[in-house]
């Protein structure tokens, strides 16, 4: 069809799609068109979208023998229904059957998990792993549902508490328990709070726990904790070539929140490390005391307990990872592929490599933000090699991305079909794409994967130019600079959060009312399930009392009268009125 465009309407259709824009220049790199669901992939691979959107949108996927899809909802209904199932009835690689069912009202839906084992359909919320019996030939099982594990835990920080999980070969099945804490600080995320050493945490979060994976009804208690030193886990596979765990963890964050004396802007949008790490039994990574500087290629003392960004002190001790990925790319799944010789198979590059899904980072400024893609590591017989591929890009619509709102889709779920084919589900729209090869196996070599390397010179994938990155270069920094050090992060630039963890301030119920009880949730910080503009969030609003009631006073008149939001002032007085009222009740 783009043949009977004239080169205006051509052009200006793929501006909607959002890969260029009619003022550019044509020395643009090569660009998949919307044939393949608005991807970028190597040559000889195409991609079929399956479902544009889903209502209760999506995380984690898997596939079953027949090809039917099993997807995780980001949002459950309000009797839970957590679980989308897909079915293709006619062989055009779209769904045609949608179907709901699964979890519980009381779970909280925003957790992580997909998986078939032994015939099981396995999933989970924020604290509990669940289980289906597939029924041959059902789209829906119809056995009850089981209640694998819960994490039993008084949760007072909803923070990095997902559950992924994996299987071995032997019957046992894999679940980490994030920490709440950027480094086990005595007070989370205060500015030069110092760490706890020891770190009680490690006791029973911050690792990765092993249960029997047919046992129902268990708690931590009946798991084995086979690794620690991890502070936050959403990836995490077996690799069935090399029998042995793998995970790419989330790093820490707020490098230049906590410790503006130490880091600049530029390191804080780049350090630490997302690190892609080989778990064995006992193995020990080394958070929250150490840090992966992928720069430096090192592990490096945390700020917390005395590092500096140079200091090196005992982290060569721990396990090192097998990449340093930049920070914030939000590794979310990891998948090693075994389809290399299934009808739709790829080609044999592609045997016993890992695909990561980064969900990209929303804490990179006033760098661009980054991630946003599908990245690849071949493997070298069956272990996992230190270089890395981009596989499929695209899916942000926008380069730079400068607020994570500006991305039109972001990758999450990852899952193998029976022909080898790869599946990827997003958590904006709900969108999923399956992702064949069409091309001649025999003939697939650098020169089909020449064009996916120049896509690493983006900005969504490259490591920032210190000066000309900048989104501020040349620019007076507008608005408030409280809130670009301390709310920028989470909130966005923009006010309009990320649409998942952090909630808008723009047009928010919390910003343009009570005065009071928007200053007190400043001064006391906020956690639990809370409601803004008719969406659901449940995570952590940290405390600001450290904040002096002029400087709070101005970054809460800056939220209500920007952002497209009019409330009036809020004043010094009023701050200093609350904080009063706070310490009474106290």
């Amino acid at each position: 069809m783009v043949k009977f465009y004239t080169k205006s309407l051509f052009l200006a259709l793929l501006a909607v799609v959002g890969f260029v824009r009619p003022d550019e220049k044509t020395n643009l790199l090569p660009v998949r068109t919307a044939e393949n669901g608005g991807l970028f992939l190597p040559d000889g691979f195409e991609a079929t979208v399956v479902v544009d959107s889903l209502p209760g949108r999506a995380r984690h996927i898997a596939v079953n023998d027949n090809g039917d899809i099993y997807v995780k909802a980001r949002f459950a209904r309000d009797k839970g229904e957590s679980v989308i199932a897909l079915r293709d009835t006619n062989g055009d690689g779209r769904a045609d059957i949608i179907r709901r069912f699964g979890g519980q009202e009381r779970e909280r839906a925003y957790g992580t998990a997909m998986r078939i084992y032994n015939g099981y359909l396995y999933f989970s919320s924020e604290l509990v792993v669940y289980r289906y019996k597939l029924t041959p030939g059902k789209l829906v099982p119809e056995g009850p549902e089981e209640i694998v594990m819960t994490d039993d835990h008084a949760h007072g920080m909803h923070e990095h508490i997902a559950k992924p999980i994996a299987f071995d070969n032997q019957g046992n099945m894999y679940v980490p328990f994030g920490a709440a804490s950027n480094a086990c600080q005595e007070r989370n995320r205060i500015p030069s709070s110092p760490g706890m050493d020891p770190c009680g945490m490690l006791t029973d979060h911050g690792g990765i726990w092993r249960f029997d994976a047919n046992k129902l009804g268990q708690t931590q208690k009946d798991g084995y904790r086979f690794a620690t030193g991890l502070r936050s886990i959403v990836a995490l596979d077996w690799n069935p070539a090399d029998q042995t765990l793998y995970t790419v963890q989330h790093g820490r964050d707020d490098f230049l929140m906590l410790w503006a004396g130490l880091y600049s802007p530029w390191e804080s949008a780049v350090l630490p490390s997302e690190e892609f790490l080989r778990v064995k039994d006992g193995m020990d990574a080394g958070w929250p005391y150490y840090y992966y500087d992928q720069e430096k290629k090192k592990k490096l003392l945390n700020p917390e307990y005395g590092g500096d960004g140079k200091k090196a002190g005992k982290g060569a001790d721990y396990e090192q990872p097998i990449i340093g990925f930049p920070a914030h790319w939000a590794p979310n799944d990891l998948l090693f592929y075994q389809g290399t010789n299934a009808k739709n198979g790829f080609p044999a590059h592609y045997k016993d490599g890992a695909f990561i899904a980064f969900h990209g980072s929303t804490n990179r400024a006033p760098y661009p933000q980054a991630g946003y893609f599908i990245g690849f590591v071949p493997a070298k017989n069956g272990v996992p090699a230190s270089d890395w591929e981009v596989f499929a890009d695209g899916f942000a619509g926008v380069d730079p991305v400068v607020n994570v709102s500006d991305a039109l889709y972001r990758p999450m779920g990852l899952a193998m079909g029976p022909d080898g084919s790869l599946y990827v589900a997003e958590t904006e729209k709900g969108k999923i794409w399956k992702v064949t090869y069409q091309g001649d196996k025999a003939k697939f070599g650098s020169a089909q994967l020449a064009q996916m390397e120049k896509r690493k010179t983006m900005s969504n994938i490259r490591t920032p130019d210190k000066v000309a990155d900048n989104l501020d270069k040349d620019k007076p920094v507008l608005g408030s600079k409280v809130y670009g050090v301390y709310c920028a992060a989470c909130h966005q630039r923009n006010g309009r959060g990320d649409s998942q963890r952090f909630p808008p301030l723009a047009e928010s119920e919390w910003v343009l009312g009570d005065k009071n009880r928007l200053i007190e949730v400043l001064l006391k910080g906020l956690e639990g399930p809370i409601e803004v503009k008719g969406q659901s969030y449940n995570n952590v609003m940290p405390q600001h009392d450290f904040l002096k009631d002029e400087d709070i006073a101005e970054v809460l008149t800056f939220v209500r009268q920007s952002f497209g939001n009019s409330a009036s002032a809020i004043s010094a007085d009023e701050v200093k009125a609350v904080r009063k009222t706070i310490k009474k009740k106290k």
